[in-house]
């Protein structure tokens, strides 16, 4: 890529100098078990429970002193469920849809607002399109609503965070684990923590994968290799650093079309593409260091940095639509470069003012960005002459005349450069009150040219993100909460490849988030929350209706809702993840895209996802999951529905000693034909049958 050797020199010299520096970094790694105050934390040792809602804060907070919703899948319950994908582990998290991000990358809807960028890993940024392995991750965590004043720019309908496993200085551990499914996908991986002294550890996670499932030609693997240090540079500095390697290859599968307003039927397995033309692969480089840094019992500082670079292809055909008796076919081959390079200090101070107790955070960011992106068409041989899409008869296995690419549509330069300050006050007053207020300023830089075009783009975008929040705690194991966040997107969307004209001139995108709620920590193991929300989002770009071809900012949307979640160790042997969520959303303003009144797309009005283990006896125990989401329309036009669905997994454990366990898990018991995601009318994503996984873990 270009500029690679440049920013990654640029890398490099920043660490050192972060070495021999007074040293400051991100706090918000309960497993480093150096935090500036203490905190309760549990689950992350053991169970599904977590009540760290550091991330949410930047600050050492209880969850349960976070006036927000949060859902923590802790590590306890990725291996009870044998997840390795993100896109799986979100299915069991209500208020969150899976899009099918057109069969090469992870893309999701949390509470209605659909994003591909609101991806974070320890609190940085991670926005390229990839799908993301967790061989890796501690644990995930989605924040819902709007989170600019912690996270910046999108973030409108929440974010999902990444929490790595890092080395520790206090265990030696080494596991081992192995996994084969009934469609022959199979998985090794490894994890490796090392001591190397009192004050020193090292880790190392690796991973190798092949993919599997009951659709026709779809294949792939996986690579993943990450080591971390930790070190402690004397008795108020710790340094954690690490680099992840992740090579990601697969089949782009874009699933079926519609017909007469639902998923094509009858066609589950078929592959609306050419099996030795759709293929995606993702190389991402991401490095990264923070260094924690006390000064004084009440005051303390960090920073940290990160490199990520990303390669990406992916290349497809895929269906446009169907009559019931031909498919309409045409296809593409996209290729991205992306660099990021981003560096976030903090200060944290905590104090009192008379009879005020403060917790005070003041933080910068600064990042870059350079994404190159372009594209060619695909041609087909129709045997009278080549055709930008062809059709063909409707089959179980569909015939895909000879392809061939275009000269390059589409090519693309752009360079985005961001700087923010923010400042948060977390203010006890008394035993029973607690305020939380900030604010967030961001300048956001972007340039963009069109090269077969030669067309020049810019825009600078400067923006206010405000926080407010109030939490009446009766006693210290239940509290009662309103927020008020609002966060921002400029108009060029979340990737921001491209300017067009409208974009240049038209303010940013707002998301307004109303919340109430309510957090139980029954036992320590334990934790009960509750919400009520209201999330507008205002100055959409949409089709002008009086118009054809321009645009106007008259885009407003509106979801309310209410969710519940009970998560921890309900009695002894028995953990448990049970959500609902309750979503109603539409459109509140009429162009030629959708009538006021519209429902929003892919937003189930019931969302249920329920996960359990119970301890049968010493050795022996069962898991049982059901997920279910009503109908939801597969886009904004209304056209087509996806079907309600239940599905219901199921899972065996045997732990034959300390050292060595076996684990059987089976998806979608009960065979039930669903359809799971979509992109679009057209390309809808059909479900996996009954298929059982067996797994076997070992630990020295």
């Amino acid at each position: 890529m270009r500029r690679a050797t440049l920013r990654s020199g640029l890398f490099i010299c920043t660490a050192l100098c972060a070495f021999g520096s007074p040293a400051w970094a991100e706090a918000d790694q309960p497993d480093r078990n150096y935090l500036p105050q203490e905190i309760v934390v549990v689950g992350v040792n053991g169970g599904y429970a977590s009540d760290d809602g550091s991330s949410a804060t930047k600050t050492a907070t209880p969850l349960i002193d976070v006036p927000q919703s949060i859902a923590v899948i802790t590590d306890d319950q990725l291996q009870d469920q044998a997840v390795r994908q993100l896109g799986d582990a979100l299915r069991y998290v209500p208020g969150v849809s899976i899009e099918s991000g057109e069969g090469n990358r992870d893309a999701v809807f949390i509470r209605g607002q659909e994003s591909t960028a609101d991806f974070y890993l320890d609190g940085l940024r991670d926005d390229a399109q990839y799908y993301r392995s967790l061989y890796n991750i501690e644990r995930v965590e989605v924040l819902k609503g709007a989170n600019a004043l912690i996270f910046g720019r999108g973030g409108g309908g929440g974010v999902v965070n990444r929490v790595s496993k890092v080395a520790k200085a206090n265990k030696a551990l080494v596991e081992a684990e192995g996994s084969v499914d009934t469609f022959g996908a199979f998985a090794l991986a490894g994890d490796v923590n090392q001591p190397l002294g009192e004050n020193l550890a090292a880790r190392v996670n690796a991973t190798y994968e092949e993919f599997g499932n009951d659709r026709d030609f779809f294949t792939g693997r996986f690579i993943g290799v990450s080591p971390t240090i930790t070190a402690d540079l004397g008795a108020s500095t710790r340094l954690t650093a690490g680099y992840s390697y992740d090579d990601d290859a697969r089949v782009t599968d874009r699933g079926v079309p519609s017909l007469n307003g639902l998923p094509l039927a009858g066609f589950d397995s078929t592959f609306f593409g050419d099996p030795d033309f759709n293929y995606a692969a993702t190389v991402a480089h991401i490095a990264h260091t923070r260094i924690d840094h006390r000064f004084s019992s009440s005051l303390s500082a960090n920073l940290s940095l990160q490199y990520a670079n990303y390669d990406k292809s992916y290349a497809n055909v895929l269906p446009r639509s169907t009559d019931g008796t031909n498919a309409v076919l045409s296809g593409y081959r996209d290729l991205t470069a992306r660099e990021n390079f981003i560096g976030q200090t903090n200060l944290v101070w905590e104090g009192s003012t008379g009879p005020l107790e403060h917790t005070l955070l003041l933080g910068a960011e600064f990042g870059s960005q350079d994404t190159q992106n372009s594209r060619r068409d695909v041609r087909f041989d129709t045997g009278a002459g080549l055709a930008s899409t062809v059709t063909v008869p409707l089959a179980q296995k569909i015939f895909v005349p000879p392809v061939s690419l275009t000269n390059v549509t589409r090519s693309r330069d752009s360079q985005l450069k961001t700087v923010s300050l923010y400042i948060q006050d977390q203010v006890k007053i008394g035993e029973h009150l607690e305020l939380v207020a900030g604010l967030r300023w961001d300048r956001f830089d972007l340039t963009t040219k069109e090269i077969l075009t030669n067309i020049d783009g810019s825009r600078v975008d400067e923006d206010f993100s405000p926080r407010f929040g109030v939490i009446a705690k009766p006693n210290d194991a239940l509290s009662f909460y309103a927020s008020y966040t609002r966060s921002f997107l400029p108009q060029a969307g979340d990737q921001f490849t491209i300017l067009d004209p409208d974009a240049a001139t038209f303010k940013p995108e707002k998301f307004t988030n109303y919340e109430v709620g309510a957090k139980w920590l029954v036992r320590p193991d334990l934790f009960l929350t509750a919400a009520l929300f209201r999330l507008d989002r205002t100055n959409s770009r949409a089709p002008d209706p009086n118009n054809t071809g321009l645009t106007v900012l008259t885009g407003a949307t509106r979801v309310e809702g209410a969710e519940i979640s009970l998560t921890g160790n309900i009695l002894p042997g028995w953990e448990a993840s049970l959500g609902y969520t309750y979503l109603d959303g539409e459109v509140r303003t009429t162009t030629s895209a959708a009538a006021a009144g519209s429902r929003l797309k892919q937003l189930p009005k019931h969302q249920v996802a329920a996960w359990n283990r119970v301890q049968i006896t010493d050795i022996f125990g069962l898991g049982a999951g059901v997920i279910h989401q009503s109908a939801q329309f597969a886009s904004l036009s209304g056209a087509v529905t996806l079907p309600a669905y239940w599905r219901v997994d199921a899972a065996a454990y045997v732990d034959l000693n300390d050292r060595l366990s076996i684990q059987l898990n089976v998806q979608n018991l009960f065979d039930t034909d669903y359809f799971a995601s979509a992109h679009g009318d057209n390309n809808i994503q059909p479900g996996d049958p009954i298929s059982a996984r067996l797994g076997i873990r070992v630990k020295f």
